[in-house]
């Protein structure tokens, strides 16, 4: 017996005996990490920070465009935004004429979008706002079959009648025809909407229009702001960076709208019951007035 608990190894099962090799082993390793643990912790912060670096700028981009449509009603709603785009034409190419123009419906969703060939000749394409190029002018070329083609996806919209997009279309008298037909006895929403009204060579009601330039709510110090400035601080996103993009644009128009379309009503009902106070007030007067001469 006393032999036997000698030499406990040999009685040992050779499954204990790996195990004891494997501690031992270990136990060398974690005395190397404890030397070493501080080059460890160093690299583990690294990568930890790396990581955080990065899920910070996976979120940014995951962030959803508010621009983008929630819904794939391409109809032509009762409040319609227009965004145009300008070239220049004249001798010195100062005089700015039609070159594309957009609208979408409440729901962000693009109902029009055009290019258009001026009457004048275009001496100055303005590409790096506009975003126009001379091709996009050319009568019938494949970069407007490829754009036609694009925007119908976009709208989802191929199989309605409601004016389903007309890209080979691009004399200035069948644009100005159809938008007045599709802005008329509609709520016109869009930015500093008297420039893309005089391009268009077209008016409409001021009861009906809705500028984002003149809201008083967005106003600074009594000054209209640009609708970048008013996309990015009311909608937290960016646009015009670059040239810009019309349906974009008039995107950010309809957004600044609907977001605030209680108030905004609100506040011109308030302005034409005032103004009808005002006018019969002034009434009263005349009329006392004349009765006094009498």
């Amino acid at each position: 017996m006393a032999g036997k608990l000698k030499n406990p190894s040999k009685n040992l099962n050779p499954n204990w005996a790996q195990l004891q090799e494997k501690l031992k082993s270990n136990g060398s390793k974690n005395n190397f990490s404890k030397r070493s643990s501080k080059p460890d912790t160093e690299t583990e912060r690294s990568i930890l920070g790396k990581r955080k670096e990065r899920s910070d700028e996976d979120s940014q981009a995951s962030k959803p465009n508010p621009l983008t449509p929630t819904s794939s009603d391409c109809s032509l709603t009762d409040v319609v935004a227009m965004d145009c785009e300008m070239v220049g034409v004249s001798s010195s190419g100062n005089k700015s004429a039609l070159g594309r123009v957009t609208l979408v419906n409440k729901f962000g969703n693009v109902v029009y979008d055009e290019y258009v060939r001026p009457v004048d000749y275009v001496v100055d394409f303005r590409t790096e706002i506009s975003g126009i190029r001379p091709r996009d002018l050319r009568k019938g070329s494949v970069d407007n079959l490829l754009h036609a083609f694009f925007i119908i996806l976009l709208s989802s919209c191929c199989f309605q009648r409601s004016y389903c997009i007309k890209t080979l279309t691009k004399n200035f008298n069948v644009v100005q025809k159809t938008v007045a037909e599709m802005i008329n006895g509609k709520i016109l929403v869009g930015h500093a909407l008297r420039n893309d009204l005089k391009a268009l060579l077209l008016s409409h009601p001021k009861k009906d229009i809705r500028d984002t330039s003149e809201y008083a709510p967005f106003l600074k110090e009594g000054r209209s702001r640009s609708l970048k400035n008013l996309a990015a601080e009311f909608l937290n996103v960016e646009i015009q960076n670059g040239e810009h993009c019309p349906i974009e644009d008039a995107r950010a128009a309809m957004l600044l709208y609907m977001k605030n379309n209680k108030n905004w009503e609100r506040s011109i009902k308030d302005f034409r019951k005032l103004k009808e106070k005002q006018k019969k007030r002034k009434h009263k007067k005349k009329f006392q007035n004349t009765e006094g001469i009498s």
